[in-house]
């Protein structure tokens, strides 16, 4: 049975970004992550928009706001480190309408208090940054990117191991049991021990963490977000990233426009519940995790507080001409035939018995086990912060 200092369990940003802290802070870690996929960033670290945040959503002084700040600039000087390839493009906030004009000043107080570069624009210096949008008014953020997080991902993977860490992948966690000294670890592969184990698993965090005995009534919910791209001959609609003012009654920000690192542009993402933990399409469906969704008390109070909101998410799903009249609200020349189906991804949301989501990071600790209850965006901006923290409480109790 092999026996090491670490097991991380998870091969997405997070979990990488937290193997390789911990080797840079103690480099004598005899450090393995698990992977059940057979490639690294599987799910949401390899299917989510590239986008690099500025903190400008997040309550200041919550973990989110903290770790994007922060984060965000650990994460450009990576990229400049590793020639990876990323662009500050900026991006800019949108109403629509007089009735968005207040929710948008709260945003652009927020950024402030973030210390946020960023500023309220008016109708003629939005069509000079975005000549086809719809915006009266927007906030601009100049320091908004886009990124490969995927390649941040293979970089930290050859990290990793040129560090003398072990990536397995195709390893399934099926079992912890936590003893005086070690942590038994039960995988489809093999049984390991190590002295300490964190729980980088997103979509599945929830039940590794009840696997490690962590006392947890939140459950992780997955929702679907969908796509689609413009055709080349409608790139030009959009230069950089085009946001909506959130609604504030919908825990989700709503479609917008992002242009990628590697070219074209992504419309969307819309949210629906997806009926499997994996379920990129309707579909695909797992009915264990569609009985612990709709059995679950928190999602049926959220149900009904978000019934009329969900269910216009679910028929942009079903419907594109719903699809473009959403997108159109940002950049009226839009059309049905300028866009094209693209993969979706699935979001892990931790969702708590008031029917509440969980509006920042959640990291438990039950005994020789850490847990990422939550990483919700903007865990991939900033990953780096997030896995210097976890490795600096590890390498505490050392």
């Amino acid at each position: 049975m092999s026996r090491s200092d670490l097991i991380v369990i998870g091969g997405g940003i997070v979990g990488l970004a937290t193997a390789w802290q911990t080797l840079r802070k103690r480099p004598s870690t005899r450090l393995i992550l698990l992977e059940k996929e057979p490639r690294l960033a599987a799910h949401q670290s390899g299917r989510n928009s590239g986008v690099i945040h500025s903190g400008i959503y997040y309550r200041p002084g919550s973990l989110r706001a903290e770790n994007c700040r922060a984060g965000k600039a650990a994460l450009e000087d990576f990229c400049r480190q590793y020639s990876i390839p990323w662009k500050r493009t900026g991006k800019i906030i949108v109403a629509t309408s007089r009735e968005q004009l207040a929710p948008l000043q709260n945003i652009f107080e927020r950024g402030q208090a973030n210390r946020i570069d960023c500023k309220l624009i008016g109708r003629s210096r939005v069509l000079e940054l975005e000549p086809h949008c719809a915006g009266i008014r927007a906030v601009h953020v100049p320091e908004a990117g886009i990124v490969d997080y995927p390649a941040v991902c293979r970089q930290l993977a050859s990290l990793i191991e040129k560090a003398g860490g072990e990536i397995k992948l195709g390893t399934r966690v099926t079992g912890l049991k936590q003893e005086l000294d070690r942590v038994s670890v039960s995988t489809n592969a093999s049984e390991m021990q190590s002295t300490r184990v964190v729980n980088c698993t997103g979509l599945h965090s929830d039940r590794v963490a009840r696997l490690s005995g962590q006392p947890l009534r939140e459950r992780v919910l997955p929702f679907r977000g969908e796509y689609f791209v413009l055709k080349p001959e409608a790139e030009s609609l959009c230069r950089n990233l085009i946001y909506p003012v959130p609604d504030p009654q919908f825990p989700f920000l709503g479609v917008h426009f992002t242009r990628r690192i590697h070219g074209g542009v992504e419309c969307g993402p819309n949210a629906v519940p997806a009926l499997a933990r994996e379920g990129y399409r309707w579909t695909t469906i797992n009915l264990r995790d569609l009985s612990e969704f709709v059995t679950y008390p928190g999602a049926i109070r959220m149900g009904l507080r978000y019934w009329k909101t969900g269910l216009g998410e679910i028929w942009r799903s079903f419907s594109k001409a719903a699809f473009v009249k959403a997108l159109q609200q940002l950049v009226p020349d839009i059309r049905a035939e300028h866009l094209e189906a693209a993969p979706s991804g699935v979001r892990a949301q931790a969702l708590g018995l008031d029917g509440q989501l969980l509006d920042d990071f959640l990291i438990l600790k039950h005994g020789r086990v850490l847990n990422v209850c939550n990483a919700p965006s903007p865990a991939a901006t900033a990953s780096l912060t997030i896995g210097q923290r976890i490795a600096d409480e590890l390498v505490s109790d050392w």
